[in-house]
């Protein structure tokens, strides 16, 4: 298995710049109405290289994808982890892991055998169509079965930036104080299933599980919730039976 490192500076103020020129945008409001529609056409260009991604991926190339988001620490790469250390013997997965800089989630992945394209956005705070269409493009699809996306540990920046992945799931931690759900409303309202990580020390660190849950129900009504504590494995398999399955498997 082989990693590549992306140390990219490509950036939403860069294709601002390239498409439109430069332009006075504020990444997270509309202060200037002639500023928004611009700002629009500009997600939309994102938007649109997602669902390419999407289409070569899962529906060209049959490869379950599943994107993962939550703060630097809440888990996630612990919990990509478990995730391969479940997978059959057979299953090929592939993973493509965003850091601002440095490469050790990747390579923590890739000590499991998965073959790892790591992108550094350097002043990005997330991933983006763009820079996953770049990384895809390093893997023989046609030999993968699935392929995990670990985004840049945020929870403002990636909620309006889907990546063409199956399903978004967001993780969250009971280190972040059970009041994490309610400031961060768009992302879980972006994504299609939750995680409570680190449910064994909620107790120690104060927070409660339960109304964790209640704001999850709250925000985004119907969203399946898994309870988990991925250092240990606990709660990794009802996760794990509850992601897309692979459409199709490949024969290596």
């Amino acid at each position: 298995m082989h990693m590549h490192t992306h140390r990219l500076e490509r950036s939403m103020d860069r294709l601002v710049t390239d498409l439109l020129g430069p332009l006075s945008l504020h990444r997270f409001g509309h202060s200037h109405d002639d500023g928004a529609a611009d700002e629009d056409d500009v997600l939309e260009q994102f938007r649109k290289q997602a669902r390419n991604v999407h289409e070569e991926v899962v529906h060209d190339h049959d490869v379950s994808c599943v994107e993962f988001l939550g703060s630097t620490g809440s888990g996630k790469t612990t919990l990509v982890e478990r995730l391969v250390e479940r997978a059959p013997p057979e299953e090929t997965i592939g993973a493509i892991v965003g850091d601002v800089a440095g490469d050790d989630d990747a390579s923590r992945l890739e000590a499991h055998g998965v073959e790892v394209v790591n992108v550094n956005t350097g002043k990005e705070c997330h991933l983006d169509g763009s820079l996953v269409a770049d990384a895809v493009a390093e893997f023989d699809l046609d030999s993968l079965d699935r392929l995990y996306v670990e985004n840049v540990g945020n929870m403002v920046c990636p909620a309006d930036f889907p990546l063409g992945a199956q399903a978004r799931v967001l993780v969250v931690s009971t280190t972040e104080g059970d009041d994490v759900v309610r400031k961060h409303p768009l992302l879980f309202q972006a994504c299609d299933a939750a995680v409570v990580n680190k449910a064994d020390i909620a107790d120690a660190v104060g927070a409660d599980t339960d109304s964790m849950r209640d704001d999850i129900d709250e925000i985004a009504p119907e969203m399946p919730v898994f309870e988990t504590n991925a250092r240990d494995g606990v709660g990794i398999d009802a996760l794990s039976s509850s992601l897309p399955d692979t459409p199709h498997a490949h024969t290596h």
